[in-house]
Formats: C-alpha cells, sequence, structure tokens
C-alpha cells in the first residue's frame, strides 16, 4: 500500500530544510522498501512548526514537526507512517486549537492540496466562484459583501470595480499587486505559493465584471519561489481553458502573464507600480486621474493586491451575505494575520475582524519568544504604528485602529520585548522613507532625510526642544506628500513620541 506523506514547498519551510527531509524521507523509504507518495504542499501557517510532515491515515493527517534530516530514520523506527508514536507527533492536524480556531475563508486550501494540481484544486471547489460569476451581477455582489481592499489602503474593492466597469475603453486591464514588501508580511507570498489557482480564479472574475482581457501579476523579485508558481499555474490554467481566449467555453477572453519587479517598497503604491510594470522609473503619478479611470498604457485599470482578488472567487461562491457574516462594522470578511518579530508561534492566522490584539499575540502567539514583558507592538509594516501594552484591546478592525492613530495595513503583525529601543525604532522609519522615497516629491525626499538627522541630534544632546521641531516635519509629511510612502512616515515616529517618550530622553 502506497502511503501518501506531505512536506510544504513553501519558501519558509524550505528556508527550514524542507527540500533536506523530504530528499532524506524518499531515500529512507527506498531503503526500507516503503511504497510513498510524496505531494509537496503549500505551509498551513504554523512556521514555528515547519518543516511540518503530514502522512495520511485512517484517522486523519497526522503531523510531525518541526522535522529535521537526521530525524528522519527515527520516524520510520517508530512507524510514523501509521501514526505512531514520535516526540515530534502533533496528532490529527487539523485538531490543532491554533488552527481550529481561526474563520479560514481565502486560506482553505492552503497546506491541504499540492498546489498545481487542477485535480485537487477542483475537488476542493476551485472554479465554483467562476461559474458562478459567469450568471452573476459580480459587481454588485462584490460591493454587497463590504469586501475592501486588503493591501492597505481598506477602499471599497466593489466601489473601485464599479468605476473602471462604467469607463468607457476599448482595452481595460487587471493588475495583481504581488509586490509584498512591509515588513512581518508574506500572505500574498503563501498564497501564491499554496494556493495558486485561486489567485487566477480571483483575477478572472474581476476581468468579466469590469471587461477586461488582459491580466497581470506584479511580483517582488525577492519572491522567486511564488513568481516560478504562478508561471507554472498560468501555464496550466491556460491549456485547461481556465484563462485564455474562450473562458471556461463563455466567450470571454482573459489572458494573464506574469512580471517580476527590480526590488522597490514604493511600487507598492499603485501607480508606482503601473509605471514599472510599463517599462519605467517606479515613480508615482499625480492623482486623478486615479488608476480605474486611466491607470495601465493609459486605460482603465483594477490595482489589488493577491489577497483581496483571491477572496473574490470565495464571495461569488457563497454569496455577499455568507462572507458579511463574519466581521464587525465596516470591517466585513476575514484578515490574514501576519504574526512575526519576538513572538513564540509565528505564521499566518485567517480570522475574521473583531479579533483583539492581547488576544493575538497571547491566544495564537503564546506571548514573547523571550520570556520578557511585551514592551511594544508594530501593525501595518514599517509605516505602522507602535502600539504600548495598554492599548492591546484594540480589535482588529479598520475603525478601531485608525481611532487610535493606527492603520491595519496588510495586517502584519511585529513584537516587541522590554529590549527594544523605541527613539531607535522611529529613526529606522524615516531612515526608510529616505532610502524608498521615490523621489518625486520634497516633503518625501529631503523632509524623511531631515527627520533622521533630527532624532539623531534628539537622541545625543538630550534636547527635548528639538522634539517639537519633529512633530513640526511629521505635519509636513502627513500633509504635503504625493502618496501614502511620506504620509503614513511620521506614523510611527509620533506614536513612539507618545507612547515612548522616555526612549528620548535617556
Amino acid at each position: 500500500m502506497t502511503i501518501t506523506v506531505y512536506i510544504p514547498a513553501d519558501s519558509a519551510a524550505i528556508a527550514q530544510g524542507a527540500d533536506r527531509v523530504a530528499a532524506a524521507l524518499t531515500a529512507e523509504a527506498g531503503r526500507r522498501g516503503v511504497a510513498i507518495r510524496l505531494i509537496r504542499n503549500g505551509s498551513r501557517g504554523m512556521f514555528w512548526l515547519e518543516p511540518l510532515v503530514e502522512v495520511v491515515t485512517a484517522a486523519g493527517r497526522i503531523g510531525f514537526g518541526p522535522v529535521a534530516a537526521g530525524d528522519v530514520p527515527a520516524l520510520f523506527d517508530a512507524d510514523f507512517l501509521n501514526g505512531g508514536g514520535h516526540r515530534l507527533n502533533l496528532g490529527v492536524v487539523d485538531d490543532l486549537p491554533w488552527l481550529c480556531r481561526q474563520d479560514r475563508l481565502t486560506f482553505a486550501r492552503v497546506g491541504i492540496t499540492d498546489p498545481l494540481s487542477p485535480d485537487d484544486y477542483l475537488a476542493h471547489g476551485g472554479l465554483a466562484g467562476l461559474r458562478a460569476a459567469l450568471g452573476a451581477d459580480i459587481v454588485q455582489t462584490v460591493i454587497d459583501s463590504g469586501l475592501r481592499g486588503r493591501g492597505g489602503a481598506a477602499f471599497p474593492t466593489g466601489i473601485k470595480w464599479r468605476t473602471t466597469r462604467d469607463a468607457a475603453a476599448a482595452q481595460k486591464y487587471v493588475v495583481c499587486n504581488a509586490d509584498e514588501g512591509d515588513s512581518g508580511t508574506f500572505a500574498d507570498r503563501l498564497l501564491m505559493e499554496g494556493d495558486p489557482f485561486l489567485l487566477l480564479e480571483g483575477m478572472a472574475i474581476a476581468g468579466l465584471a469590469v471587461g477586461a482581457s488582459e491580466g497581470f501579476i506584479y511580483i517582488r523579485s525577492e519572491y522567486p519561489r511564488a513568481f516560478e508558481v504562478m508561471n507554472q499555474a498560468v501555464t496550466i490554467a491556460t491549456g485547461l481553458g481556465w484563462l485564455g481566449d474562450d473562458v471556461l467555453g463563455a466567450g470571454r477572453a482573459f489572458r494573464v502573464r506574469v512580471r517580476k519587479g527590480a526590488g522597490s517598497y514604493v511600487c507598492g503604491e499603485e501607480t508606482a507600480l503601473l509605471e514599472s510594470l510599463e517599462g519605467n522609473r517606479p515613480v508615482v503619478r499625480a492623482k486623478p486621474p486615479l488608476p480605474a479611470i486611466s491607470g495601465l498604457f493609459g486605460q482603465p485599470t483594477i490595482v489589488n493586491n493577491v489577497v483581496t482578488l483571491a477572496t473574490v472567487p470565495v464571495i461569488l461562491a457563497r454569496g455577499a451575505e455568507c462572507y458579511r457574516e463574519f466581521g464587525t462594522g465596516r470591517s466585513r470578511g476575514t484578515l490574514a494575520l501576519q504574526l512575526a518579530g519576538n513572538v513564540r508561534h509565528g505564521g499566518l492566522m485567517e480570522k475574521a475582524f473583531g479579533l483583539t490584539l492581547a488576544e493575538l499575540i497571547d491566544d495564537f502567539g503564546g506571548g514573547t519568544a523571550s520570556g520578557r514583558p511585551l514592551r511594544a507592538v508594530q501593525v501595518g509594516g514599517p509605516l505602522g504604528a507602535y502600539l504600548p501594552p495598554s492599548l492591546l484591546d484594540t480589535p482588529l478592525d479598520y475603525e478601531a485602529f485608525a481611532a487610535r492613530g493606527a492603520t491595519l495595513g496588510h495586517g502584519g503583525v511585529v513584537v516587541f520585548d522590554g529590549g527594544v529601543d523605541m527613539a531607535r525604532q522611529a529613526r529606522f522609519a524615516m531612515e526608510f522613507c529616505a532610502i524608498e522615497s521615490c523621489g518625486k516629491c520634497t516633503p518625501c525626499r529631503i523632509g524623511s532625510t531631515r527627520g533622521v538627522e533630527i532624532i539623531d541630534r534628539i537622541v545625543a544632546d538630550k534636547d527635548a526642544g528639538r522634539i517639537a521641531l519633529l512633530r513640526e516635519l511629521c505635519e509636513v509629511m502627513q500633509g504635503a506628500s504625493l502618496c501614502a510612502m511620506g504620509g503614513m512616515t511620521p506614523i510611527p515616529v509620533l506614536s513612539a513620541l507618545e507612547h515612548f517618550a522616555e526612549d528620548f530622553q535617556s
């Protein structure tokens, strides 16, 4: 009897030695004359357990992790292929509380299936959304679902699509922003490597919704594995008629091409991305016109991130009302939360809006990895606010964070313990902006450089009088920068000044 074994081919798992474990398992099975079928799946998101090996048994998929290549002979000795006892045995993976407490909608297949198997995709509900879209008012369904852009801006997705749909043009485009550059974020990568057909299905639905026949996926150069997987997925999907000149035989064309960025944080801003996609230097465009009206090559263009587009098939398949049942207030559906930094259990959780930061860090993250008390949490990437322990009761929803002068961004959460110097973190935000600015506007280009200098003087001279100058500079950057890069850089600086003032005085 052939036994099925899963080992992730996700970048995080590979970095932890998953390829070596896979090779060791194959070799050891051969030496022992045991027949195994090895499938390289996506990561379940439990990064502290990678490489995670799962064995299909009558009781379910039994997990073992984290597994090193040197553990493989002992696993065979313990009869792990039949769920035998071993110190790395985790039990049935689907029963682990860390997974059971989640609301996996967009990431439901990630870690379950072979990412590049069309049969697996269909067997687990793939294409149900695209088929439903062929006879639906797609734009209205997305509006009714309450879906907002998961890339950080949180703009209502359906409203953006309606603008592009109503724009008169012979050619329209759908662009997937996979330039996931925020520190502590990896949801886009995890999804592209673990369920690539879902992204393609979402893009095809978007194309049908607005009348676009061409789509582009813009992937950051630091994601070579995702780039490889998405290219393979496009080839497979096109060959099966899921993409191409006649999508699912419906008489509508939608073709997808994958492009690699050259490594620039500002390309996370949609207009800079479009400039790069056109072959130009990635410089932010002035708005208006909005990309929804005049975007790629001057044509109406939808620009959404990976998670946003990959959520659309779920909405079409299950219905807008079903999706709206998750979440709270104006924050509907689920959010992909990526927990990193000084935390015991880092990884990706998908949960309905409304979970508090404390619940995320304690219940899912297991507290700090160092065991020392938590001092600060940064949510929303390098331009997100630093929140102190007194604000850990803040619910993870857009309005609650805005009320605290913070932003959810792309859902990245980075944890710091008492060893962090918050003046240095504020300086990092300013320096990051100075390095990554496209240089088009003075407040961002020059303001960030002056900001670094002012913080250095505050720390060196213990001159609190310069703090007023720093605040004034932040006000100018927020009000006069051309895009969110310069406009958001003051957020971590001001939050550090507000909540950790002692670090600027000692």
